[in-house]
């Protein structure tokens, strides 16, 4: 078996739905064996009898309780895994993505012909079919510095910012990353096997990065193969303010920064995070009270910078 997908889904029933599409299409043009495994985090939206109904060939779990990106795509991992026949390598694939022709074999092939690569993410598109970074350097003091500070786009898409030049894209030639977005990302079974399941401990974000830490700390090479290619239809809705979203991103980024940087980062991080905090405290303040923001927006905001200041 070349090739096991794990597809993580909650209250995402259309988006999942056009994602199998694609799997399924791509999959029927390309000599993968593969099997297709969804998991339904408890979803309200009747997904999985959707799913069971209409892809009846999808190995379908459905979880009791939403046990977050982590959680769920490690019982999707442990599905494949333990059955028969196990695969050789492993995707992860938000349902938020439709799969281009020849991206899952260029991306098996690669890993096929390097076997000091564990794992491998894919170029990235919007819906517009406009580029997107789909891969990134580990955190960095300055990526978040950058995060509370105004910036022009050749800082947002600069080496500071934890990009890769666009140029490398445009070669089309495998390049050596940090790691790759988790919408899209597969690893070798046998690295896998190494390195351990994702950490549960992440409810949601920065999973991923935590997962190619540890490959890379057991001597893994990383990859992103621009050839294969994959629409992320991620940030093309309205860009509001999300409170709980923003929460579980530092509480996520926290946790990683605890398990793996050093003492002196996180003090320093946190003085960083801290002085952002407040400037952005200080803005939504002066914009209530100009009246361009509601008074429950203006709190909910509030209250999270509160909420993430006292982590």
């Amino acid at each position: 078996m070349d090739l096991g997908i794990v597809i993580v889904s909650y209250n995402t029933c259309q988006l999942t739905l056009d994602c199998l599409a694609s799997v399924y299409a791509a999959l029927a043009r390309e000599p993968l064996a593969a099997r297709v495994c969804v998991v339904d985090n408890a979803s309200a939206d009747d997904s999985a009898a959707q799913i069971e109904a209409r892809y009846p060939q999808v190995e379908l779990v459905r979880s009791a309780e939403n046990r977050g990106f982590a959680g769920g795509t490690n019982l999707g991992l442990a599905r494949l895994l333990d059955g028969a026949p196990a695969p050789r390598h492993l995707l992860l694939l938000n349902p938020d993505t439709l799969v281009q022709p020849q991206a899952l074999s260029r991306m098996v092939a690669f890993l096929d012909q390097r076997p000091d690569v564990g794992a491998v993410g894919a170029q990235l598109a919007y819906g517009d079919g406009s580029f997107q970074h789909g891969a990134f350097r580990f955190p960095s003091l300055w990526m978040a510095l950058l995060d509370f500070m105004p910036i022009n786009h050749r800082l947002t898409n600069s080496r500071l910012n934890g990009r890769y030049p666009r140029r490398l894209y445009d070669a089309g030639e495998p390049f050596a990353i940090d790691h790759p977005l988790g919408a899209a990302l597969m690893m070798r079974r046998e690295t896998l096997e190494q390195v351990g399941m994702l950490d549960e401990g992440y409810f949601m974000y920065c999973e991923e990065i935590d997962w190619c830490i540890r490959a890379k700390r057991l001597g893994w090479g990383i990859h992103c193969v621009p050839r294969a290619r994959i629409t992320h239809l991620e940030g093309q809705s309205t860009r509001q303010f999300r409170e709980r979203m923003f929460i579980a991103l530092w509480r996520s980024r926290f946790r990683l920064f605890r398990k793996h940087y050093s003492a002196a980062y996180q003090a320093l991080v946190r003085g960083i995070v801290r002085a952002g905090l407040a400037r952005e405290s200080r803005r939504v303040r002066r914009a209530l009270g100009r009246g361009e923001l509601a008074y429950e927006a203006a709190r909910r905001q509030l209250e999270a910078y509160r909420t993430v200041r006292e982590m």
